[in-house]
């Protein structure tokens, strides 16, 4: 355990090189340094999240790579949804981290050589309800306090490049004096 956090396991691996909200499930993935997922419409240094493009291009790319808990699919199907892999827009599906308690900047080490560095939060958008009428809502929770929480996943960019498949552990790196909560991204 690193951290307080167990190690994790790759469900599964997506991309679409279309903005398109679901992403097709792949054999594999390759994480390219700096940049995200190879073949990806997401793909680049700067923003391409079309919202984002929108009020300024010219961003740095901190949504390179989109991590969700299988968990979440989990209670989503629990709720009725239907949710599989890569269907609310992930790249990488994960078991048993949780990436949600995870800090700015810790480091996911995924496979034998990709590291993913955690930015910050997914902000579910309004094309949840479109792939299914009530998503939006079922990605958002209140905890004890009433603060918002997002469920929707984890957004990180690439530290170091690897090829990245289902199967493929998962080892969380914490470093000193990162331990920032994580704000949508």
């Amino acid at each position: 355990m690193q951290g307080g956090f167990s190690p994790g396991v790759v469900v599964a691996v997506s991309l679409s090189a279309v903005h398109e909200f679901s992403k097709p499930v792949q054999k594999s993935i390759r994480l390219l340094l700096g940049l995200g997922v190879e073949g990806d419409a997401h793909l680049g240094v700067t923003v391409q999240h079309r919202s984002r493009v929108a009020k300024d291009p010219t961003r740095p790319n901190l949504r390179q790579v989109h991590l969700i808990h299988e968990e979440l699919h989990d209670e989503l199907r629990a709720g009725g949804f239907q949710v599989m892999p890569g269907a609310i827009g992930e790249n990488i599906t994960t078991s048993g981290i949780d990436l949600l308690a995870l800090p700015r900047g810790a480091r996911l080490h995924i496979g034998d050589a990709a590291v993913v560095g955690v930015t910050g939060l997914r902000d579910p958008c309004r094309q949840l309800n479109d792939h299914q009428p009530g998503l939006m809502a079922a990605v958002l929770g209140h905890d004890e306090q009433g603060n918002l929480v997002r469920k929707a996943g984890i957004m990180g960019i690439v530290l170091a490049a690897g090829e990245v498949q289902a199967g493929d552990s998962i080892r969380v790196e914490l470093l000193p004096g990162h331990n920032q909560r994580l704000e949508p991204v």
